[in-house]
């Protein structure tokens, strides 16, 4: 294999591509097909999310701990994704193929059991790829290369996602749409895998025992106040996503059937912006580079607040376009850093332990964005299409923006807080 396949930040983004192609897909439809389409009820639907979210906090550190410990020739992680690609394939397709003539206690047992089986695999999946970032990419320029081509590869496959999951159902039924999506994802991951070439030299050592390695873990200052900062910018990206729908209806006055216009604004804006975003970090460093992604960020939902109609709508989501794409390329640089200066102190590399619990921490995203959507939904009177209050514009301006605004400046602050003992390192 070429040398310049090895490791290459695009290469590498392939897993990213592969991975979210069909995440989105499952995001966006499973709960409609077994609500909507099979029948299951609401109530048992909720429980078994519940019963989802619950798992995938507590699973999480444990495969982060156990890619951690693992010891092969071919490495720590890509053990781990060899095994879990094809296990990946089955689970995603078991979604959507549930047996014809499933349904009441039986069908929620099946959709219990494959969000449990899905769920676990995915955790496998992110946690071993999202560990191999910082040990396969030293320095924070290549860093922010590195994160700026997958960025761009996440992008993509949420458009890919978005445009075809609808086509590929009303062509193929929602199995067919699990299938093509499964061989796709299969084929992007086996590229990426057989690209990457684990170092050999920092996992010599005895790993550290379970207690340990979280008691260091939690006592991470700088870790802590890093994911804290990035758990208010990471609720801004839920906050844009769900609410734009009731921003482009009682704020823009524009029809649902442009709603995919103004989301375009924001995400495709993102891909010829990370290269601006590339470059600021080559020359700032990767602190100062996070630091400013969330200042920009702030600034960047303003225009939300005084767009008007489609085309003001439109040039406000570019701007927000802006401060996400420093966000989106930022953070990988500073959990690099993070586990690099880790390393110094304890002798050990602990990617998997890191890349979990942080993982687990932007959880805490989700529930801001409710708690918000919920606080100033009750302030304005708003409970649903039927019943949207007497003033439904303004809730949804606060909610696209100044909210936003007020969580950004608060993860601003948090991250005046940040500091790393030692150097950061702008390599090649």
């Amino acid at each position: 294999m070429k040398s310049k396949l090895l490791n290459s930040p695009f290469t590498y983004a392939l897993g990213m591509l592969a991975m979210m192609i069909p995440v989105q897909a499952f995001s966006a439809y499973y709960s409609y097909y077994y609500v909507e389409k099979l029948g299951l009820a609401v109530g048992l639907a909720t429980l078994a999310r519940t019963i989802f979210l619950i798992w995938d906090a507590v699973d999480q550190p444990i495969f982060g701990y156990l890619s951690d410990r693992t010891r092969s020739r071919l490495g720590r992680r890509r053990p781990w994704l060899i095994a879990a690609t094809p296990l990946f394939v089955i689970s995603f397709v078991m979604i959507f193929a549930v047996p014809q003539g499933t349904t009441g206690m039986g069908l929620f047992i099946w959709f219990l059991s494959a969000l449990i089986f899905y769920e676990t695999v995915s955790t496998v999946l992110w946690v071993n790829y999202g560990a191999l970032f910082p040990e396969l990419f030293q320095g924070d320029r290549i860093r922010a290369k590195a994160s700026a081509v997958q960025q761009v590869f996440q992008i993509a496959a949420l458009l890919i996602a978005s445009g075809l999951t609808s086509v590929l159902i009303s062509l193929y039924g929602f199995p067919g749409m699990s299938m093509v999506f499964a061989l796709v994802f299969a084929c992007l991951m086996a590229l990426c895998i057989i690209t990457i070439r684990e170092r050999t030299d920092d996992v010599a050592q005895e790993p550290l025992k379970f207690k340990e390695a979280f008691r260091l873990t939690l006592r991470n200052k700088p870790f802590w106040i890093f994911n804290i900062a990035n758990s208010f910018a990471q609720t801004v990206n839920g906050l844009l996503s769900s609410i734009i729908p009731f921003y482009a209806k009682y704020v823009l006055h524009i029809p649902e059937d442009q709603v995919s216009l103004l989301l375009a604004s924001i995400f495709v804006s993102v891909i010829p912006l990370v290269a601006v975003w590339y470059w600021l970090i080559r020359k700032l460093g990767g602190t100062a580079g996070w630091r400013l992604s969330l200042a920009c960020y702030a600034l960047s939902v303003i225009p939300l607040w005084f767009a008007f109609d489609l085309g003001s709508g439109i040039g406000a989501g570019i701007a927000a376009g802006f401060g996400l794409s420093g966000f989106l390329v930022t953070p990988a640089v500073i959990s690099g850093q993070i586990i690099d200066q880790d390393a110094e102190e304890t002798g050990e590399r602990r990617e998997g332990i890191y890349t979990a619990v942080a993982g687990f921490i932007t959880r805490s995203s989700g529930l801001l964005s409710a708690l918000a959507f919920w606080i100033v939904g009750a302030l304005f009177g708003y409970v649903s299409g039927d019943q949207p209050g007497s003033h439904p514009e303004a809730a949804f301006k606060i909610l696209v923006s100044g909210v936003p605004f007020l969580l950004l400046v608060i993860a601003f602050l948090i991250s005046l807080g940040f500091k790393l003992s030692n150097t950061e390192r702008k390599g090649d």
